[in-house]
């Protein structure tokens, strides 16, 4: 494993923990409010919807770093996790009309990947 290919699957990992922590317990606090761009109330309403989705960002995070410890099926681990990312970030830009989400989300994850299957 190189260090660039690790780096860039640890920074997605750590980004998945991130949102999973604003999504789990700061989506109607402050700081998710603002992230997010919502009214309290609406938070209020969705709160359960976020739980889940950030429940779905700690298995992203999870995948990614089992695919750093798990060093013998590395490659493999850390291209299912990746494209699980970049997936979801294309469609959670596409449906939420919010092109950052893309390149918050899925460019770290594309470069991650590329790393990896260009052998760099």
């Amino acid at each position: 494993m190189k260090f660039l290919q690790i780096f860039f699957v640890a920074i997605v990992a750590f980004e998945h923990i991130y949102f999973m922590i604003l999504e789990m317990f700061y989506w109607d606090k402050p700081k998710g409010l603002k992230t997010f761009g919502l009214k309290l109330e609406e938070a209020k309403i969705s709160k359960t919807l976020a739980k889940n989705q950030g429940l779905y960002n700690g298995f992203l995070a999870a995948g990614l770093i089992w695919s750093i410890i798990e060093k013998s099926n590395f490659e493999n681990t850390a291209i299912f996790f990746l494209s699980c990312v970049i997936l979801a970030g294309i469609y959670g830009a596409f449906t939420t009309k919010k092109i950052k989400l893309f390149y918050v989300q899925s460019i770290p994850a594309i470069i991650g990947l590329l790393l990896i299957l260009l052998k760099f």
